[in-house]
């Protein structure tokens, strides 16, 4: 009876260590994506990020600018910022950011991009976020524009045979194969369906990035700039796993084109994990350790591998350790001045793998700017 009291306390004691050291390692786990170093929290960081650009929007859109319309990184940054003001309860960053659009329905009207292109449709993010905080029917009517006009009838000077061919075909007469699309059309109609809740916002968006996957993704898992550029370049692939990520987060678990789309972003994730180099940070073409750091990409992937650990599509133990160490790899290329370094210019497609090193390694410049807030909004986020 004795030996049996104690064989039985020791399995007692024996199933408490298991469930304290599951506990525990439970616990380590999820803090993988909290407790960061005093300077480098998401809400530190995402503050000089955001305030840093608020002070310098009027700029951006300034008669002087060029080119003379609201360029796509200016719309990026801004929607990343108006989102960290709404997550952290900043009323005077809100204001300050609201605020700057109004010159934009004045004298500085002619700045706002015609939709006829993805570079200049994708502005109509910044009016759906506005619309969601203010509630001012304006936003609202304005974006919504933008988004039917992505799918309506071929218009504007950039409309050639294959509009026509992908307008028949159900997809978005923007449509180019150029992998920068799959952020720059998604998150138009994914920011119209989480405005709206109409679904054919949505079933857009997965049924373009369902056939951009199944044109472009390479076997492994990553994308060249377009399908006669075979180079891996960084940002275009930054794009597409934004892309992904903006998708998924919205698309319900039994959506029909769920399953494809999940598959082709674990199959990206996956050769990502693989060429993060000991700093936590990808290069200018991912899969040459030579090529220089970039950081727009960096924090473009960051950004989906903590969205990924925290939605609970990554193994949690792999991806969560290789999210904090590029997290903490992006930010310490954040300058005195809250400027990003080594960010590339922009690219346009070229056959040509010294071309992609040769391009210029940017300081503040706006690719690199908004991928940082939008990973300090990941990180801040509750799910």
């Amino acid at each position: 009876m004795i030996k049996y009291i104690r064989i039985s306390r020791c399995l007692v004691a024996l199933a408490l260590l298991t469930f304290f050291y599951s506990s525990a390692s439970a616990q380590k786990s999820k803090h993988y994506l909290k407790n960061f170093p005093e300077g480098d929290s998401p809400k530190e960081i995402g503050q000089r990020i955001a305030n840093h650009f608020v002070g310098t929007l009027n700029k951006f859109i300034g008669e002087d600018q060029r080119p003379h319309y609201i360029h796509y990184p200016v719309t990026c940054t801004w929607f990343g910022a108006l989102e960290f003001a709404k997550l952290t309860k900043d009323k005077k960053l809100q204001k300050e950011l609201a605020g700057a659009y109004q010159p934009l329905e004045g004298d500085r009207k002619k700045m706002v991009p015609k939709p006829d292109h993805v570079d200049f449709a994708v502005f109509g993010i910044v009016p759906f976020a506005l619309y969601r905080q203010t509630k001012d029917k304006k936003y609202l009517d304005f974006a919504v524009s933008y988004a039917d006009k992505q799918w309506g009838k071929p218009f504007g000077r950039h409309v050639n045979s294959s509009s026509y061919y992908y307008y028949n075909n159900g997809l978005s007469f923007e449509t180019r194969m150029w992998i920068d699309d799959m952020y720059m059309i998604t998150a138009l109609q994914t920011q119209a369906y989480i405005t709206t809740g109409k679904k054919v916002y949505l079933n857009r968006a997965a049924k373009e990035m369902v056939h951009y996957l199944d044109s472009l993704q390479q076997p492994n898992g990553l994308f060249y700039h377009a399908p006669d550029v075979p180079y891996y370049w960084g940002r275009g692939n930054g794009w597409m796993a934004v892309g992904m990520t903006e998708v998924l987060k919205v698309l319900p678990k039994n959506h029909p084109d769920r399953a494809a789309i999940l598959a082709g972003y674990h199959k990206m994730m996956r050769s990502l994990l693989k060429f993060q180099d000991a700093k936590g940070v990808w290069h200018q073409l991912i899969d040459d350790p030579k090529a220089w750091e970039e950081t727009s990409s960096t924090g473009m992937f960051t950004y989906a591998f903590i969205t990924g650990v925290k939605e609970g599509w990554l193994d949690k133990d792999i991806y969560g350790p290789a999210a904090r160490k590029a997290w903490l790899g992006l930010i310490s290329f954040i300058n005195d001045n809250n400027d990003i370094t080594n960010v590339c210019e922009g690219t346009n497609k070229k056959n040509s793998h010294q071309y992609y090193l040769d391009r210029k390694q940017n300081t503040g410049d706006l690719h690199g700017q908004a991928p940082i807030l939008w990973c300090a909004n990941a990180l801040i986020s509750k799910l």
